[in-house]
């Protein structure tokens, strides 16, 4: 699977992903932006304190126009942005944020506190008490599920990292895992996202947590199950991408389409017989070979044309 860079994704789209097919043909899923309204949310926001990331702490220049500041703290305007977006979604209005990845063996957990909007946007993000000596991603994500929010009908948790993530094989485990007790019923909707910054992330590593097999699980609701998403920072152009896959081929934004491909040609959606009949927050189809872009038309909308070149 390829996930275009986010500066090739048009408006109204959150992210689009292609699969070459045996035959030539090209799987496309692409997901429309939108921001979810849950009675009982749950956000948290984990910002990684391993070694590597002290000169993140302390270096200027910013990863993105979107987080831009002159601070010479790189991580602060990031933290601030994520963190105050997060609590319009939080039941409470506060979300969580803690450090990850510090101390020995970058096992450990430095809380940061559960931020209102008006804090956030204000909060210092100094560099966590004792940096970590690895890259422990497993006991972040447990923190959230496990110890703080292991009930909440509806979860979303953003990490952020530098670079390479040292227990990806049991973070790999513990998703399907988590996978199936939604799939039974004995958890609710969770979504991890993973935001890399700096030059040295390992885009193989997020591209794999992104892609895994989960054996087609679905929720009680008939959902396929997705636990992972995975961004870049320096492509981010809106913040609201974070919610890219937050979505449902259940939620219908129009009450008629058609896709077409690069040829003019109507294509057929995967197990669906069209979208005349209501066009979904997902869409998933099949092009032809040789097709490079796909057109999304609506009724009295202007036709919106979105590549599928990555």
């Amino acid at each position: 699977m390829a996930q275009l860079p986010s500066s090739k994704v048009v408006e109204p789209f959150g992210e689009v992903n292609v699969w070459s097919q045996p035959d030539g043909s090209i799987r496309v899923k692409a997901t429309i932006l939108m921001t979810p309204s849950v009675e009982g949310a749950e956000t948290g926001l984990a910002i990684d304190g391993s070694a590597s990331m002290k000169q993140l702490f302390g270096a200027g220049g910013a990863v993105s126009a979107l987080f831009s500041s002159n601070t010479p703290n790189v991580i602060e305007p990031v933290a601030r942005t994520l963190a105050s977006y997060l609590t319009n979604f939080d039941t409470d209005g506060k979300t969580t944020v803690i450090y990850w990845a510090c101390g020995s063996g970058g096992m450990q957990i430095e809380e940061i506190g559960d931020l209102d909007m008006t804090t956030a946007k204000t909060k210092s993000f100094p560099a966590p008490k004792q940096f970590g000596t690895g890259t422990k991603l497993l006991p972040a994500i447990e923190y959230f599920t496990e110890n703080r929010f292991p009930n909440a009908p509806w979860s979303i948790f953003v990490f952020i990292t530098d670079g390479i993530i040292e227990d990806l094989a049991n973070v790999e485990t513990y998703s399907l895992s988590l996978a199936q007790q939604i799939a039974s019923g004995k958890r609710q909707f969770v979504k991890l996202v993973l935001i890399g910054i700096g030059q040295e992330v390992d885009v193989g590593q997020m591209e794999a947590l992104d892609d895994l097999d989960y054996g087609n699980l679905k929720d009680l609701k008939g959902q396929e199950i997705d636990l992972w998403d995975h961004k870049l920072a320096s492509e981010m152009q809106k913040i609201e991408e974070i919610f890219a896959e937050v979505v449902s081929s259940d939620t219908i934004l129009a009450p008629s389409a058609e896709i077409l491909d690069s040829f003019g040609n109507p294509v057929k959606p995967n197990k669906r017989s069209s979208y005349k009949d209501g066009l979904p927050a997902l869409l998933d189809f099949i092009v032809p070979p040789g097709t490079t872009e796909f057109i999304l038309v609506i009724p009295d909308v202007p036709k919106i044309v979105q590549t599928i070149c990555p």
